[in-house]
């Protein structure tokens, strides 16, 4: 089973929280409110999207890198943390 579909719910969550963030941006846009709360709007969902990003992705590298029938061993598993904490810095 994919991690996307195992994490279904928790993903679609977030993708939730973002939908949200989205239309609050689009009637802030609407209503004309200033710059400064539109540009604070639009980096809480760049923010979100990279959130989500991060997750698939560490699940990606989590179950797809390394052959998900075995046990990783010391140094995959310490490789992998690395790289997962590697990509949630770089997408903060």
């Amino acid at each position: 089973m994919s991690h996307t579909t195992r994490d279904k719910v928790k993903l679609m969550g977030r993708v939730k929280r973002i939908q949200g963030q989205v239309e609050a941006l689009s009637r802030a846009i609407d209503k004309g409110v200033e710059c400064m709360n539109v540009l604070q709007q639009i980096a809480a969902c760049r923010g979100a999207v990279d959130g989500l990003m991060a997750e698939v992705l560490e699940g990606h590298i989590r179950e797809h890198l390394i052959d998900p029938e075995r046990e990783p061993t010391k140094a995959e598993a310490a490789s992998l943390e690395e790289l997962a904490q590697l990509i949630k810095r770089y997408l903060k």
